[in-house]
């Protein structure tokens, strides 16, 4: 892949170097660097099927449990994580037990997200992107581009038919028809050095939110029709977003353990700093997620688990044991949680603190 996804772990520019293939942005420099990590026109993208070889499937191993994964999420009671090599597990009983997916790749996956307990999407290196119908269990190639050379980063559906794709050197796609075709639209927004788009969300019925490298913010109040550039409050790379439970809050988050929350859909932001026994956090921060009872977590490098019950104004903080970054975290069923990231799949209690050995 390009060279110029390398740099070292604490700059913010143009990222940084292919140790382990790296791809997703904090998911890339947490676990990368430090183990921490445009188009003129629009261009409607089919699938590629005809003339194609068939694609290397992800080869089936009891170790993809304990490889480098980078995202996980809930959908209905089935967990679903994606990593390296092209592996997704699926667990149906709170994440006791894994199996593994039949996946038509190898390339890293970074992230995965579902509208609703069936139907799924995940994305990766050679800006691949994967579906299923049936809750992760199988999956089909929708699209790809060697010629880029370049990963997505993230993905996010209103519903089974709308959704886009963001990524490296500014990609940004969108589909009408859940996948079958898929549009580049990097001219909709205003990032003419193509610098990396981390992470898209929706923001409660407020719109659609994107972070990216160097503090980029782009916000769109009409589902992506147009997007509008916003002056940020860090110019340093940011890597995630959790919306909160209010209409217009939102968190966002990345490098050196800056967080930053707003209550009024990005128009104002409040610097969020955490403290440590050595002093203030300074940990790069990749992945959240929202409880259902409102807390919010924030996962990152040196097992770094943070909590907040009070809606993002301010947050525990505990490491895990291992100091191995963590790049997803999502809920279990019995108060604890479930963290993925650069050893593997973990089953934690509230603080992170694994209940048994894998």
């Amino acid at each position: 892949m390009r060279e110029s996804l390398s740099k070292a772990a604490d700059t913010d520019g143009h990222l940084c170097s292919p140790l382990r293939s790296c791809a997703r942005v904090l998911k890339v420099l947490p676990m990368c660097a430090v183990l921490l990590l445009s188009n003129m026109f629009v261009l409607p993208v089919v699938a590629q099927t005809e003339g194609v070889a068939a694609p290397a499937y992800s080869i089936e191993s009891a170790a993809a449990r304990s490889g480098l994964l980078l995202d996980v999420v809930r959908a209905g009671q089935r967990l679903i994580t994606v990593g390296d090599r092209g592996h997704i597990l699926y667990s149906d009983d709170d994440g006791q037990q894994w199996l593994q997916a039949r996946v038509p790749t190898q390339q890293l996956l970074t992230a995965v997200y579902f509208v609703d307990d069936r139907y799924g999407w995940a994305v990766g290196h050679d800006a691949l992107i994967l579906a299923t119908r049936d809750g992760g269990a199988t999956w089909t190639r929708q699209y790809d581009d060697l010629e880029q050379e370049a990963p997505l980063l993230d993905i996010w559906f209103k519903d089974r038919n709308h959704g886009y794709a963001v990524g490296a050197y500014g990609m940004l796609l969108e589909t009408f028809d859940g996948g079958s075709d898929w549009q580049r639209i990097d001219e909709r927004i205003d990032n003419e050095d193509g610098f990396h788009l981390n992470a898209i969300s929706a923001v409660g019925d407020a719109g659609i939110f994107i972070v990216g490298e160097m503090g980029l913010m782009f916000r769109s109040a009409d589902w992506g029709q147009s997007w509008e550039t916003l002056e940020g409050p860090y110019q340093g790379s940011l890597f995630g977003i959790v919306a909160g439970q209010q209409v217009d809050h939102l968190l966002v988050f990345g490098l050196r353990g800056h967080i930053f929350r707003s209550t009024d859909f990005a128009e104002s932001w409040v610097r969020i700093t955490v403290q440590t026994d050595s002093g203030e956090l300074e940990y790069g921060l990749a992945n959240g997620s929202l409880l259902d009872n409102g807390d919010v977590l924030i996962v990152g490098h040196s097992g770094t688990v943070l909590r907040s019950t009070d809606g993002g104004v301010s947050f525990s903080v505990s490491n895990r044991a291992d100091r191995a970054s963590i790049t997803g975290v999502v809920a279990d069923t019995q108060g604890g949680l479930i963290l993925v990231g650069q050893n593997g799949i973990h089953q934690t209690d509230a603080n992170g603190n694994d209940l048994h050995d894998k």
